[in-house]
Parts: structure tokens; C-alpha cells; sequence
């Protein structure tokens, strides 16, 4: 895609995500890869609801600052990602309240944050990983990225957001949506006897999409 309607894409993605609700203020960030290998990045302090695309922080594929304004300061995250998984076209993360709700609870599993409840969140998100609270711009939620070695293309920061990788912008954002409305689901089926997918079930959607359950 050029650079010039990527650009446009990533501000018109990131303010629909803002304008429901799926992150707020200046928090969330948006990355994706150019051409020509380098990154497009939310500038730092920025708001989804208000992204200019001629300010977006162009970065060389050396992961020096371009031009536009200084980049959001989860880069190390978004690094993480790209240097990881060899698909990832681009990344997002939102401070969206149902996935870090159920991040706070004391029975979360970390190696498969989200129950399995519907066949899309299985077929666009596989298992995720809840990772510990970090401080924020804190380049050690990198390394703990790097350290699944390209396994999950989500984690959960606990107490924080999730961060979703994908083929492209488009996929990133549709993904991060489906583990949000997952989450949103855990909560509202909590304290009762919710019927979710069998063993049996995930498999055969894993199989049949092709779906990475490491």
C-alpha cells in the first residue's frame, strides 16, 4: 500500500476505535510497516481520536525518526513484534476496560488469557498470553515479547492493555476488537455456568484455519 493512504488508514482505523470506546484520552498507540520496511507510529502524547496523518512518526527500518513527531513510547513493544514474527504487517494497543478487567482477575490464566467462548476469537487471536504489569514505556515489556520468541500474536499487559500483531493495519484493528468483545463476554458470563468451546471444538477450528496453539 503507499505510504500516503496507509497513513490515511491507520488515522481513519485508530479513530474508529476511539470513537467507540476502545481506548480513550491520549493512551493506545498504532504502528505498521511501509514498503520499503520501515514503520508508520502514533507520534507519543497522541490521541486515536484526533491522529493527523502528515504527523504520524515515520521511522527508517533502521528505527531512525524520519520525519513527523517523536514516536509513542511503547516502541520497544512494537519493535518486539516486528523483530519476532516475520508476518506482522502491524501493530495495536488499546486501553480497552473489558480485557484489562479480566486481566485483574485472580483466576486468569497466563499461558491462555481468554477462554475460549466463540470460534473467531480462537481463528483471530489464537491463545493469549497475559504478561506481568510492567510501567508504562517500560522497554522490559519488550523483552518479555521477545522472549515467546514469535509465538503468540497478542498479549495482555495486566492492569494495562492488550497488544495485537497482524498481517496488516486492517487485521491488527479487527483483531484487538475480537479480544476486547472476548473479554467483554468472560465478564458478563462470570459467576455463571457458561457454556464455552470443548477441547474438542478448538481443535477442529485450529485445524481447520490453521491457527497458531503453541
Amino acid at each position: 500500500m503507499r505510504e500516503t493512504n496507509l497513513r490515511e488508514q491507520m488515522c481513519i482505523l485508530a479513530k474508529s476505535l476511539f470513537d467507540r470506546g476502545l481506548t480513550h484520552g491520549s493512551t493506545g498507540n498504532i504502528s505498521a510497516r511501509t514498503e520499503d520496511g520501515g514503520l508508520l507510529v502514533s507520534p507519543t502524547g497522541t490521541s486515536f481520536g484526533r491522529l493527523d496523518p502528515a504527523r504520524l512518526s515515520l521511522l527508517d527500518k533502521n528505527g531512525r525518526l524520519v520525519s513527523g513527531d517523536p514516536p509513542t513510547k511503547e516502541m520497544p513493544l512494537h519493535a518486539a513484534f516486528y523483530d519476532t514474527r516475520s508476518t506482522a504487517g502491524a501493530v495495536v494497543h488499546l486501553h480497552s476496560c473489558h480485557s484489562v478487567a479480566w486481566s485483574m482477575m485472580p483466576n486468569a490464566d497466563a499461558d491462555d488469557f481468554l477462554p475460549p467462548l466463540t470460534p473467531y476469537a480462537v481463528m483471530k487471536l489464537g491463545k493469549v498470553k497475559l504478561l506481568p504489569f510492567f510501567l508504562p514505556g517500560d522497554p522490559a515489556m519488550g523483552e518479555a515479547v521477545r522472549g515467546l520468541a514469535g509465538k503468540r500474536s497478542a498479549v495482555m499487559l495486566a492492569n494495562h492493555g492488550p497488544v495485537v500483531a497482524g498481517k496488516d493495519v486492517e487485521a491488527a484493528c479487527n483483531a484487538v476488537e475480537e479480544l476486547e468483545e472476548t473479554a467483554r463476554l468472560a465478564m458478563l458470563m462470570r459467576g455463571t455456568k457458561a457454556v464455552g468451546l470443548s477441547d474438542e471444538q478448538v481443535r477442529s477450528i485450529v485445524t481447520k484455519f490453521n491457527v497458531e496453539w503453541d
